[in-house]
């Protein structure tokens, strides 16, 4: 399989790497980087938990070939939280447990945090329907409902 070399920038940081013509950003992130935030649930785009943003749009890293990141800005979980502390969205999960098995957690994550970017004052239907593109077999929705409220709250407060 032929190689493509591509340069992007991920979590603030430019990376130059070789991936197969044929990879996804998943297999990218995942194979080629060692980033193994972003998980594979149905590899079809119908459960969010590989979900990053991509120039400031929120994306199933599965439905995205890795070739059309080149020059792309990419954040993903591995870049949510600072050296020093949790992200505001990473501590309302924990501290509501919005999480269980964490296979979701990283997509819910990336969804709320491309949604409180948009939107820093979502209503709970906003919410609902904003991370509809995500599932969870583990911990019902109400939880992770309340986490990214909590969070919004927090980083509005502090703001």
């Amino acid at each position: 399989m032929a190689k493509i070399v591509l340069n992007t920038i991920i979590n603030g940081e430019n990376r130059e790497f070789l991936a197969d013509e044929r990879d996804s950003l998943l297999e990218a992130l995942r194979e080629r980087l060692g980033l193994m935030g972003a998980k594979e649930g149905c590899n079809n785009g119908n459960c969010g938990a590989c979900a990053v943003i991509m120039d400031g749009r929120l994306v199933n890293s599965c439905c995205v070939m890795a070739a059309e990141i080149e020059g792309a800005e990419l954040n993903t979980i591995e870049g949510l939280a600072d050296a020093d502390s949790l992200h505001p969205l990473q501590e309302a999960f924990l501290e509501n447990a919005a999480l269980q098995c964490g296979i979701c957690t990283p997509g819910f994550l990336m969804a709320s945090k491309a949604l409180l970017d948009e939107n820093p004052d979502p209503s709970e239907e906003e919410i609902r329907w904003w991370l509809a593109g995500n599932l969870c077999r583990c911990t019902g929705y109400d939880k992770i409902i309340r986490a990214v409220q909590d969070s919004a709250q927090r980083i509005n407060s502090s703001s």
